[in-house]
């Protein structure tokens, strides 16, 4: 699969770009646990033109993260065509505009998802963008805002007509949110049909190997993107490749292989963002590394209170030790795992 010039191989697999969730210490994770191209978190154009510092530190990108898109929303033409030529100068490999977003701060205002509300203007903002930038233009999108208005075989093309190098779909509407389970039908018609010539990358409810791969052999995907699913489980991209070498599932990670993660983690997220901010905003990544452990209530509450990285590191080290050997098939023998 290749956007424009950017070769990535055969069925990539993406991180998805996700607010409060894909910063640098966790894209440093994904993309040593295979992941084949990553995004930043989302960029609000206004405050990036307003030169926010939580915006500007957004674009702060490393050469080992390589390739990597940074991704903008917003709901007015010209401040997005500002914010594409601000973020050009970061230099990453791809600048993706958000369509796709649910939230209802952002897409009642007509950024994000909202943008699908008025089809001409999401048209126009992509056409204005792509003419903005050197660098190849993708963007991510749902089906349509509810289940009237399913448009995206039509809005597909008029996107691709207007020179974006790369489509990303979310099988929902915006009005479904999260809810229910995807519906990758419309996503497999974009891709089938004749006109379309850029890559499609299919998203949504991917959380395991066998699901992966039934999905690129059923729709015909370029590649996959993945987002909620890495919550706590970075090794994902890991275990669907192992899965698509071998045929078969990877040994599952033991809780001492999860808990020296995790330490990496907290490291990184320090190293990038200082004592205080890093171990705050790792909180809500910390106790997702644990999820379905048995009695784990009283050590959840001091990981997500626990402000001193040493105790944090200790805390770490009693969780190793307490569920030692702790897989979730216990009829799988844990081995050593590089």
């Amino acid at each position: 699969m290749k956007i424009q010039d950017l070769d990535l191989g055969d069925r990539p697999l993406f991180l998805a770009p996700m607010e409060d969730v894909t910063d640098p210490s966790f894209r440093h994770l994904c993309k040593r646990f295979g992941a084949d191209m990553m995004f930043t978190e989302f960029v609000n154009s206004d405050g990036l033109i307003r030169d926010a510092e939580s915006c500007q530190r957004k674009l702060n990108i490393l050469e080992n993260e390589r390739p990597i898109g940074i991704q903008l929303y917003g709901h007015i033409i010209e401040s997005m065509v500002e914010a594409c030529k601000i973020a050009t100068e970061a230099k990453p490999d791809v600048i993706d505009i958000n369509f796709g977003c649910p939230v209802k701060k952002i897409a009642n205002r007509g950024a994000g998802s909202g943008m699908l509300k008025d089809t001409p203007k999401l048209v126009e903002m992509t056409r204005q963008i792509v003419n903005a930038t050197h660098i190849p233009v993708t963007v991510k999108t749902r089906l349509g805002w509810d289940n009237e208005s399913k448009q995206i075989v039509e809005l597909a093309e008029r996107l691709q007509d207007v020179g974006i190098k790369a489509l990303t779909i979310h099988g929902r509407t915006r009005t479904q949110l999260y809810k229910g389970e995807a519906d990758w039908s419309l996503i497999g018609e974009v891709k089938a049909n004749a006109r379309m010539h850029i890559p499609i990358i299919g998203n949504g409810d991917i959380d395991n190997p066998e699901k992966a791969v039934e999905h690129f052999n059923r729709y015909g995907v370029d590649g996959i993107m993945i987002g909620r699913a890495t919550y706590g489980s970075p090794w994902i991209f890991k275990e669907i490749k192992h899965y698509m070498h071998h045929g078969e599932r990877m040994q599952p990670l033991t809780v001492e292989q999860k808990v020296s993660i995790a330490k990496e983690h907290l490291l990184k997220s320090i190293e990038f963002k200082g004592e205080r901010r890093g171990i705050l905003e790792l909180r809500r990544h910390l106790t997702c590394y644990f999820k379905g452990l048995p009695n784990f209530k009283e050590i959840r509450l001091k990981l997500v209170t626990t402000d001193c990285p040493h105790k944090l590191d200790g805390l770490l080290s009693l969780v190793a030790q307490r569920y030692a050997g702790f897989v979730q098939d216990e009829n799988i023998n844990p081995s050593p795992w590089v």
